[in-house]
């Protein structure tokens, strides 16, 4: 039975969990190394944590360049680290993207291609058993492991030593979650409570190990419900509204562009007074005024919930340097995917557009890495995390992980490094309708292939169009350098184990109950 513990009184369950006396079986999962006398990390290893928020648009940030949402603690990190300024996903959407950092693999070698929504939530669409990820792999070099707030893989948490986290997509107040196979309600906001859960295992862990702290909050995914100390943020301020907002989309756009279901014009969250949000649209406004309150009203209550996020952010920044504990801690600050705040009249995610692969991506060592850096030219991915993290912890990469270790760049070297990557998407028909495709990103051209029959294809030159308006896939002065990225597609598929079958026909478009 799901029992309701109070915010303030949950140090005494997280703190047995994070001493390794939680209930239930994460002390019987198989592991590497398993059977034999724990490791002990290397003299001097450094502490990790990986923050990730749900759904968070690169720009909706300070440090990138926001002047309406003020973030001082997600600044801080790159401040005193490194920004990347062109980051991605390879699959923008919850599940898939956050394997693909636990793994360093692309969906396709995970296996994890689809959040899912069916029935059987933890036992369909998860990773495999026998898929191993860094925590696993710091955990066998002697790190003491933990992951606190919104999981949102299908299968449950392995490779840590304390877990508490969200049920399915969790409430944003009084949430349910897991901790350590035990079912628990806290009560408050839960952003809040994933901070407190976070500051109680910094607090209880064991002091003689290095550890790695996974720290992920639900906000800003929806329904975007702010606590009501945030009611009052961004209440008179106008919110700029993207190039090409509310006008028609171009004529040479995809289909598939307009049969996706995630445009701001029919959002319906926004036409009710919800009890946990501020009063907001009347649904009888004339139509050019009620998608312009409708986005205000979006975009207001998307920034409140990342003002939550900035605040237990700053908790624990706060307590490392309260410890002694932040020169020899990394800290990641990223988000699973990016998020369309009206570009292109959607919200949303899931299509291979920029706002919806870029993500934030912060990295702070004090010891080892010069303050205030920004690389704006290295494009850097979801799957090089893993790599990354295991490379700095002074633990060898496996040759299997698809991504990349960024070391040589925070270490300033001139790399040869990545010139495109691949981008995939898989579920559909599905939530927002967003079609099968993937595509290849240079780092001036995108080259997208909606690849279900009949296929449609998107070319756009990301230099002279970053709004991504005119596709010029039908342009004959482009023939030559669309020829060459299709084969890239292929290329890169093939590198990394995403190959068709001799004879494969691509299928024909079942639309389900998308728009046909």
């Amino acid at each position: 039975m799901t029992t309701d513990t109070g915010r303030r009184n949950l140090i005494k369950l997280l703190g047995a969990g994070a001493l390794g006396l939680g209930v239930g079986g994460v002390h019987a999962q198989a592991k590497p190394g398993a059977g034999k006398a724990p490791a002990k990390a290397r003299e001097g290893a450094p502490n990790i944590i990986f923050i990730m928020t749900d759904d968070q648009s690169q720009h909706a940030l300070g440090i990138y360049g926001n002047k309406i949402l003020k973030t001082p603690n997600m600044d801080r990190i790159g401040n005193e680290g490194i920004r990347f300024d062109k980051s991605f996903v390879t699959t923008s959407v919850c599940a898939p993207s956050r394997a693909s950092y636990l793994t360093g693999l692309y969906a396709h070698s995970h296996g994890v291609t689809s959040n899912g929504e069916e029935p059987g939530w933890y036992e369909q669409m998860g990773l495999r058993p026998d898929q191993i990820t860094y925590p696993m792999l710091l955990r066998q070099a002697g790190y003491h492991t933990a992951v606190v707030g919104k999981w949102h893989i299908k299968s449950l948490p392995r490779g840590f030593d304390h877990w508490a986290i969200l049920r399915g997509q969790g409430s944003y107040f009084d949430p349910q979650f897991i901790v350590n196979d035990a079912p628990v309600r806290f009560r408050g906001h839960t952003d809040d409570v994933i901070g407190d859960q976070a500051m109680a295992y910094l607090r209880r862990r064991p002091k003689d190990q290095p550890f790695c702290l996974c720290y992920q909050f639900k906000a800003p995914h929806g329904p975007w419900e702010p606590d009501p100390r945030f009611y009052d943020a961004f209440k008179n301020v106008e919110i700029p509204l993207p190039p090409g907002f509310g006008e028609p989309r171009p004529d040479d756009a995809p289909v598939a562009f307009s049969k996706t279901t995630q445009e701001i014009a029919n959002m319906g969250d926004f036409f009710h007074k919800a009890e946990r949000r501020p009063p907001l649209v009347d649904k009888d406004l004339p139509e050019e005024q009620r998608l312009h309150e409708v986005f205000q009203a979006f975009v207001r209550n998307y920034y409140r919930v990342l003002l939550g996020v900035d605040e237990n952010v700053g908790r624990v920044l706060d307590y490392l340097d309260k410890e002694g504990l932040a020169d020899n801690t990394i800290v990641v600050y990223t988000s699973d995917n990016g998020f369309f705040l009206g570009e292109h009249g959607f919200y949303d995610k899931r299509m291979m557009l920029e706002p919806s692969i870029r993500v934030p991506m912060l990295l702070r060592w004090p010891k080892r890495i010069k303050a205030g850096q920004v690389d704006d030219k290295d494009m850097v991915l979801n799957i090089d995390v893993a790599p990354t993290l295991l490379d700095l912890a002074g633990v060898t990469p496996p040759d299997w992980m698809q991504g990349r270790s960024w070391k040589p760049l925070l270490e300033g070297k001139d790399v040869d490094w990545r010139e495109d990557f691949l981008y995939e998407w898989f579920e559909y028909p599905a939530v927002h309708c967003a079609r099968k495709h993937r595509g290849v990103r240079t780092d001036r051209w995108k080259l997208i292939h909606f690849w279900e029959m009949p296929d449609e294809w998107a070319l756009y030159d990301l230099q002279e169009d970053p709004d991504e308006m005119d596709n010029l896939i039908d342009d004959p002065a482009h023939a030559e350098l669309v020829a060459r990225l299709k084969t890239r597609i292929t290329q890169l598929r093939a590198e990394t184990g995403d190959v068709d079958p001799p004879g494969y026909v691509p299928p024909k478009l079942e639309t389900g109950k998308c728009p046909a």
